[in-house]
């Protein structure tokens, strides 16, 4: 599924990214930011091997927690701890896993 293979790419690229964010931050916005980051394949999954009405379910986690780590990318960006072209790809991998994600949720459950 290329939503999982997207996903995984972009958490090694979050991890990549918060490596260099202060130490002071460890256990604050770059924790947030992995957990988040593996959540999105994690999810994917999951809900892949539970089977397709349960499947909906945790890709709609995933689309969230795509949502949750684009709100604390631009957050990292806005109180100068990566800038903005650092953090360019990492967005735009992330509106990728997005896009796959909803086209996905609108094949299985359309509305």
């Amino acid at each position: 599924m290329i939503a999982y293979q997207k996903g995984y790419e972009l958490v090694k690229e979050v991890y990549r990214l918060t490596k260099q964010f202060p130490k002071a931050e460890m256990f604050g916005l770059v924790t947030q930011l992995r957990r988040c980051a593996v959540s999105i394949p994690s999810n994917i999954a999951e809900g892949y091997m539970r089977g397709t009405r349960e499947y909906v379910q945790f890709l709609k986690i995933a689309l969230g927690s795509s949502a949750e780590l684009e709100t604390q990318l631009s957050l990292s960006r806005d109180v100068g701890y990566v800038l903005q072209g650092e953090s360019e790809g990492v967005l735009s991998l992330n509106d990728e896993v997005k896009r796959l994600l909803i086209s996905y949720l609108k094949r299985l459950n359309p509305v």
